[in-house]
């Protein structure tokens, strides 16, 4: 089938689906990623900071899909921020990734205590944009504060704001911001797998209202989840490494959840972040070495 996509800002269309590999280990990412074309995605987003670039181009390589089907994305580490130095971790991404150009290269989080730093990450962004290096650039974990201090300092708006949502945490300002400032707001852990880390948390999947909308349509939690998403236009990046749950993710084309039901969703946000704060994020906490192709 032939995969919906979203229209960013400069024109350039990206899958609404996509497959992520955040603490996929480099051993099992070819196989996630031969397994995700095969089943029809074409979109794959990775970063510097997962070291798993070059298992993603092996994969993709090994694929039978042509290099220019698939959307590829990366990110820049904040321990590579900096003019030159962003400049250079894109040569290091390119190369192990195998390819010439990224079709979406982002800056991983903003660095608060150092935003100098992340500015002249960004200008070098621009630059690989005007450059043709890459096709299209933007930012992840950037809340408002962040972003309007990067428009009032850098030409290009980003093309996206990978950020943390999901039905128990949606940062609905933060997407209202996105999208009045031409922003695709793509989600990260879209299906709630953040929820389930800690034991005493309240788990995404077991969730009443998911599981009886699923019911309705034959589908699971996590399918109704990322219906939900893409119906409020949101790009998605789930994880797995199990090519039955790959296939599952990806099998949400087939039906549509109402406005009843989507407001069912809207009504479980929480306002609890799973992940890092962004205003905690620095050099000497989470710096570290990205190392060269």
């Amino acid at each position: 089938m032939t995969v919906p996509t979203f229209t960013l800002n400069n024109g350039v269309e990206i899958p609404a689906i996509g497959l992520g590999v955040f603490q996929t280990p480099p051993a099992e990412t070819v196989a996630a990623v031969s397994a995700a074309l095969r089943i029809g995605y074409r979109h794959i987003d990775t970063a510097a900071a997962y070291g798993n670039e070059r298992e993603v181009g092996q994969g993709l390589r090994e694929s039978d899909v042509a290099r220019e089907d698939v959307f590829i994305e990366t990110k820049v580490w904040i321990s590579d921020y900096g003019y030159d130095q962003t400049l250079h971790a894109f040569e290091k991404s390119a190369a192990k990734l195998g390819v010439d150009q990224i079709d979406l290269f982002i800056l991983h989080q903003a660095l608060p205590s150092a935003f100098d730093k992340t500015i002249a990450a960004y200008r070098a962004l621009e630059t690989l944009l005007s450059d043709g290096r890459v096709r299209s650039i933007g930012v992840s974990n950037f809340m408002p504060e962040h972003l309007s201090d990067l428009l009032e300092h850098t030409e290009v708006v980003p093309a996206v704001n990978q950020i943390e949502v999901h039905p128990y945490f949606q940062q609905k300002q933060l997407q209202t911001l996105d999208r009045e400032r031409g922003i695709l707001t793509q989600a990260w852990s879209p299906i709630g797998g953040i929820t389930s880390y800690r034991e005493s948390s309240r788990r995404s999947f077991d969730e009443p209202v998911l599981l009886s909308i699923g019911e309705r349509y034959g589908k699971s939690a996590a399918q109704v989840m990322l219906r939900w998403h893409i119906q409020k236009g949101i790009q998605v990046i789930p994880k797995s490494t199990k090519p039955e749950r790959i296939a599952e993710n990806f099998d949400v084309f087939d039906f549509e959840l109402t406005g009843d039901e989507l407001a069912q969703i809207d009504a479980l946000d929480t306002g609890k972040r799973g992940g890092p704060e962004p205003e905690a994020i620095t050099l000497e906490t989470f710096g570290r070495v990205i190392p060269e192709a």
